[in-house]
């Protein structure tokens, strides 16, 4: 695992942080429906739901930073792509939802900067693929 892949899934997990607090100040929640659905099953309280969702993910990240990734473990790449297919589902998805809305929705400024994270750690890592089969 190089330390660029190592640094850039950083910066990954660091803007899905930065993406939560985008939608919690925008209370996605009570605007889009699978977020309604998710953040209920979780609390009675969908804005805690949220919290609880959200902050376990940052925690789930930082936690695959520090230990599979910046240690180089076996698992880190399987790590890496579980977060690189939620955020180009994020950096999809909340553009197509903003646009199919006609208006600003929650999550859509930082989405684009997790979809170029999240495609440029993938070409990363089939970069280093290529690499070691050589």
């Amino acid at each position: 695992m190089s330390k660029k892949i190592k640094i850039i899934f950083f910066f990954l997990v660091l803007f899905q942080g930065f993406h939560s607090v985008e939608e919690y100040i925008g209370k996605l929640w009570d605007v889009f429906p699978p977020a309604r659905f998710l953040t209920g099953l979780i609390s009675n309280s969908r804005e805690t739901g949220f919290l609880i969702i959200n902050i376990g993910l940052f925690i789930f990240g930082i936690w695959c930073w520090f230990f599979p990734v910046r240690k180089g473990q076996a698992s880190a790449a399987g790590f890496i792509w579980f977060w690189i297919i939620i955020e180009m589902i994020n950096g999809i998805g909340h553009p197509l939802w903003t646009l199919s809305q006609m208006r600003y929705e929650p999550g859509v400024i930082t989405a684009l900067p997790l979809l170029i994270l999240s495609i440029y750690l993938g070409k990363q890592l089939v970069h280093i693929k290529n690499v070691e089969k050589t």
